[in-house]
Formats: C-alpha cells, sequence, structure tokens
C-alpha cells in the first residue's frame, strides 16, 4: 500500500516517529490471546463445560452397584408383641392329672389362671445391601450417552464464545486503528497547514496577498484542532474498553498491524463442505443426537428393570444377637406408568423430528451467511480499491493547488479545499481497510476457521 506517499511524507515520517516513542505495542494476535485468557464470559463458559464433564462422569457412576446400609435403635413403652394365654387351657388333660398328683394345689390354681407376656420392648437392627443394575431399559446406557453429549456441546458453546469474543477484541482493535491513523492524518494536517499559514504570512507581510486568506488557513487550523481532541478521547475510550475487555493494566499502548493487503480469493470455500467444519452446525447435530436419546430414554422407562444384590443383616431385638446373609434379586414393572408413558414417547418423537427439521433448516441459513458474509469481503475489498485510488489522486490534487496558489493563479478557498479532500480521502482509506479486515473475521468464523 502506498501509504503516506505525498507532499506530506516527511512531516508525517516525523509525527509516526514521535507517536511511537515511549509506548508499547500490541498485535492483534497479542490481545486476542490476552482477551482469550482474561475474559470474564469466556471464563463462566470454560466452567460450563467443566460442569458437563462433572455430569458425564456422574453417570458413568450408574453402571456400578448401589450400596446402602441402614441402621435401627428402639426401645418402647410397651413390647411390640403381647400374647395372653392360660396354661391349664393349652396343656393335655394327661399331664394336668400327673401335675395335680405332685404339685402343691396352690401352684396348680396358678397355672389355671391367665397370663400375660410382652416381647420386643428394645432391640438393634443394622443391615447393608448392595444392588447390581442387570437391566434398566437402556436407561444408564443411553444417560452415559446423553451425557457425553452434552459435554460436547458445552465445548462448541464454548468455541462460539470464543469467536464472540474473538470478534469483539478485533473490532476494537480496528476502532483503535482507524481512531490511531485518523490522528496520524490530523497531525500531518497540522504540519501542512503550519508550513502554509507561514507561507501566506511571509506573503501577507509582504503585501502579495490578503489578510483574509491567512484567516482562512487559520479557521482551517482551528477545525483541525478541534477534530484532533475529538478523536483523542475516543482513542482513549478504545484503550480503556480494550484494556479492560485483556486485562491490561495500563492504556499507555498503541497498535501493531501490517498494512499490506492481499486478496481475498484465497480465503474463498466452498461452503457446501464448510459447513461441517462451523460450531453452529454441530450444535445442531448435537441437539438431534440428544433429542434421540431421550426418546430412547422414554422407552427405558415403560420397560421392566432387572437387578441383583446381596445383604448382611443383623438385630438383638428378643436379648440375643442374631446375624444373617442373603442374596436376592429384583424385578420391578411399571404397569401403572404405561398409560401415560405411551404419550411421553409420542412427545419426545415429536421433539426429536422438530430437532431435525431445525437443523435442515438453519443448515440452509447458515450456508447463506457464508455467502453474505463472501459478499461483504468482496464488497469491501473493491472498496478499499477506490479509496486508494482517491488517496493518489487527492495527494495529486493537493500539490496541483498549491502549486498553482504559490504561482497566484488559484485561491487559498482552492487550495484549503484540496487539503480537506486529501485529509477525507485517508480517513476513508482507514475505515475501508478497517472495514475489510473485519469482514474478513466475519468470513473466516462463518466457515468454521
Amino acid at each position: 500500500m502506498k501509504r503516506y506517499k505525498y507532499i506530506l511524507g516527511i512531516a508525517l515520517s516525523i509525527v509516526n516517529c514521535q507517536w511511537s516513542i515511549a509506548q508499547q505495542s500490541f498485535t492483534l494476535e497479542q490481545l486476542t490471546d490476552s482477551a482469550l485468557n482474561n475474559n470474564i464470559s469466556l471464563r463462566n463458559a470454560k466452567r460450563g463445560v467443566d460442569a458437563a464433564e462433572e455430569q458425564r462422569k456422574e453417570a458413568f457412576t450408574k453402571y456400578f452397584p448401589t450400596v446402602s446400609g441402614t441402621g435401627l435403635w428402639f426401645h418402647t413403652n410397651n413390647g411390640m408383641a403381647k400374647m395372653d394365654m392360660n396354661l391349664g387351657e393349652m396343656m393335655p388333660q394327661s399331664l394336668g392329672m400327673a401335675l395335680a398328683q405332685s404339685m402343691p394345689p396352690e401352684a396348680l390354681a396358678d397355672l389355671a389362671n391367665p397370663m400375660s407376656m410382652t416381647m420386643m420392648k428394645k432391640g438393634v437392627m443394622a443391615g447393608v445391601t448392595a444392588i447390581q443394575p442387570v437391566f434398566a431399559g437402556g436407561q444408564i446406557i443411553n444417560g452415559n450417552k446423553l451425557a457425553k453429549v452434552g459435554e460436547e456441546a458445552s465445548k462448541l458453546q464454548m468455541q462460539l464464545s470464543e469467536n464472540e469474543v474473538t470478534k469483539t477484541i478485533e473490532t476494537y482493535f480496528w476502532q483503535g486503528v482507524t481512531l490511531e491513523e485518523k490522528m496520524k492524518t490530523v497531525l500531518a494536517s497540522q504540519a501542512l497547514l503550519a508550513d502554509i499559514c507561514k507561507d501566506v504570512t511571509v506573503a501577507v507581510e509582504a503585501g502579495v496577498a490578503m489578510r483574509n486568506d491567512l484567516l482562512q488557513v487559520q479557521l482551517r487550523q482551528n477545525e483541525i484542532e478541534s477534530s484532533k481532541l475529538k478523536l483523542e478521547n475516543a482513542l482513549n475510550l478504545v484503550k480503556m474498553l480494550i484494556a479492560q475487555y485483556c486485562g491490561l493494566e495500563s492504556t499507555d499502548f498503541q497498535f501493531d498491524y501490517d498494512t499490506e493487503v492481499t486478496s481475498p480469493l484465497s480465503q474463498k470455500q466452498n461452503h457446501e463442505l464448510a459447513l461441517h467444519n462451523t460450531a453452529e452446525y454441530q450444535l445442531l447435530e448435537k441437539q438431534v443426537q440428544a433429542a434421540k436419546l431421550q426418546q430412547k430414554m422414554e422407552v427405558g422407562k415403560n420397560l421392566p428393570t432387572v437387578g441383583v444384590g446381596a445383604g448382611y443383616n443383623y438385630h438383638n431385638m428378643l436379648d440375643k444377637g442374631h446375624s444373617f446373609g442373603m442374596v436376592f434379586a429384583t424385578v420391578s414393572i411399571p404397569i401403572s406408568d404405561w398409560w401415560g408413558g405411551s404419550h411421553a414417547i409420542k412427545r419426545k418423537k415429536i421433539e426429536t423430528a422438530k430437532a431435525q427439521d431445525q437443523l435442515n433448516d438453519n443448515s440452509e441459513l447458515l450456508i447463506i451467511r457464508m455467502q453474505k458474509a463472501w459478499n461483504d469481503v468482496e464488497e469491501s475489498y473493491q472498496q478499499l480499491g477506490i479509496a486508494e485510488r482517491s488517496v493518489e489522486q487527492a495527494d495529486e490534487n493537493l500539490r496541483l493547488n498549491r502549486d498553482y496558489y504559490q504561482a497566484g493563479i488559484s485561491t487559498m478557498s482552492d487550495l484549503l479545499e484540496a487539503q480537506l479532500l486529501q485529509q477525507q480521502s485517508y480517513d476513508k482509506y482507514t475505515d475501508a481497510y478497517a472495514d475489510y479486515q473485519n469482514k474478513l473475521l466475519a468470513y473466516k468464523q462463518a466457515i468454521g476457521e
């Protein structure tokens, strides 16, 4: 690019040198890396990935047996079991006749009276049980698959967050570059006007120029000074935004970038093939996968579940401890759930169909977005070429008008108008260059790069 190769070349070189003294420079890549490492929204997205990973690990534990332990101690005011009995009625007649001959009459009379007995007034119970699921209608397998899909989706979401951070910092970067370049143009224009003012002052004092010419130059200098103040404030604000976004401690820095412009044709991709590389498309695919797995899990809820287990128990309720082990099998059939389960399965089928339709529809929209992004790149590149030609024409126009004014065949108004056109052409070129860079980034993100 032919940057600043006009009659202010020497002045602008001095300005560029002074501008870069004692200031740290950052490239776009450096600021992007800093933003990716320090941005709060991206940090939260990474936490989302960590949470999804923990959820996947949690789902994996469903393959293992469930182990539970129970313990019980009790003490009642009355025994939990109570029984009234009459020994006289319970014993055989022959035994009663034998006891009547050998026992005193008082003891024999007591046997005829009813007796009351209570048991289990206090006691201890404890046990441990392990149940291994054998068949759960596919809920465990599909649940693990669903958790894995969720983890992959969270990573794609983080990629989209990274794209958003990259887009934001690049927008700030080129805003800063634009303002910085416009500031250089303003400083160069000030140097030019100071040179013109010096020549006009000498001419006015010599009586070969009107004082009105000097006043026009001074008014133009005031306008340039006003523009400079606005640019300084805007540039400081952009640097504050960048510092906050990237975690920088100081706003005393400048932007380091390459001004070389290359044709965008090498960046163009086959949009049909690039579609599958985009995070948006992959995220839509994950939504379809998740919907299908949720449908399978809904079917599994209406199937029998089978498990085998083992346990060890101990109790002491009759003032004597007793322990025992056991093995068992369980079968659970959700009979009443079938009434509403068929409707739940149909609802999941509908949600799966909706997710598939959304994938198909958004795929077409993503391809359209790619084409629009490419059209914007081509248009921006063409606008940049037009702006570059305008710079060359404005340089030549200013040179001619200054020569004409010095020869006395042009007015000061024409010279200042040429200077203004030159400044505007450089500002437009700066805007076009920044816009081209932003459009390139938008296209790269659209095709998944």
